[in-house]
């Protein structure tokens, strides 16, 4: 009993760290990567996130058929080469500029959408959104913004995902639809609350409307709250807005309604979460 103990607790130590791990640390660059290249030959039409599931892996293997590689369902070096250019280049190999074609650059791609910097799609190729998208990176990250992902852009991105540093309350008290993360090859920077239309929508922290009304870029009408500490929370796709640019609202204090504006199939809330600029998970932050 003595000897089993420290295991026990070694294993519920390490079982704990998985559950509660940050979700960007469950999905992979790498696979990612893999799963871009598989996508641009046609062989996987999944979601672009990171898991080598059993899709990924059975894409492998249809693939390694079609070049004649040993149908062992892994994406080695021979793999790797036989997948063409957006098979070579491992992140870190090579400083990424705008231009950059490869496995790296979908890498690149996939960890900048998880720090809160999506560009549009997961492609593997670095056009003007991904550079933009560096570029907003490396002011977040303190680093000269100069557009190349060298080692030292590489290392941030390394590290753990922003998190909210405030407590936010739920803007509607409704069940959450696509959540922050991959969605297809794209990236979903917040979360979807599928509430009725006309359903009020409460702002989840004190602070003051930064803006108010009819956006482009798919929003709809938007109100956006400037919170303490950094923080901006953001309301999408409503069909009323009740509230003015500079006023200082509560929590609680109805911003709105639920609709179906802008880039929007359905009525439900769209809610972004934005730490000096960085997209987060507002699940971290929600009772």
């Amino acid at each position: 009993m003595g000897t089993c103990r420290p295991r026990l607790l070694a294993f519920l130590f390490v079982l704990a760290a998985l559950v509660f791990a940050p979700p960007a640390l469950a999905h992979n660059a790498g696979v990612a990567a893999l799963q871009v290249a598989l996508h641009k030959r046609g062989l996987y039409h999944g979601t672009i996130d990171g898991v080598k599931g059993p899709a990924t892996t059975r894409a492998v293997m249809r693939f390694q058929r079609r070049v004649r590689l040993p149908v062992d369902g892994i994406a080695g070096p021979k793999t790797r080469r036989a997948l063409g250019r957006f098979g070579r280049h491992l992140l870190g190999s090579r400083p990424l500029t705008r231009g950059s074609v490869g496995w790296d650059v979908a890498a690149l791609q996939f960890m900048l959408a998880w720090h809160g910097f999506p560009s549009a799609t997961f492609d593997g190729g670095l056009g003007l959104r991904t550079d933009a998208a560096l570029h907003r990176f490396q002011v977040w990250a303190g680093l000269p913004a100069d557009g190349v992902a060298g080692s030292a852009t590489i290392a941030a991105l390394r590290k753990p995902p922003a998190t909210c540093p405030i407590p936010l309350a739920w803007p509607v008290d409704a069940p959450v639809g696509d959540g922050f993360g991959p969605r297809g090859d794209r990236f979903h920077a917040g979360i979807d609350l599928l509430a009725d239309r006309g359903t009020p929508v409460h702002a989840a922290a004190p602070g003051r409307v930064v803006i108010a009304g009819l956006t482009p870029g798919g929003w709809g009408n938007l109100v956006a709250v400037a919170n303490e500490d950094g923080v901006q929370t953001m309301y999408a796709h409503l069909s009323v807005v009740s509230v003015h640019l500079g006023e200082l609202v509560s929590t609680g204090s109805v911003l709105g309604e639920v609709g179906a504006t802008g880039d929007a199939t359905g009525p439900h809330l769209h809610f972004e979460v934005r730490v000096r600029g960085a997209s987060v998970d507002p699940l971290g932050a929600l009772p």
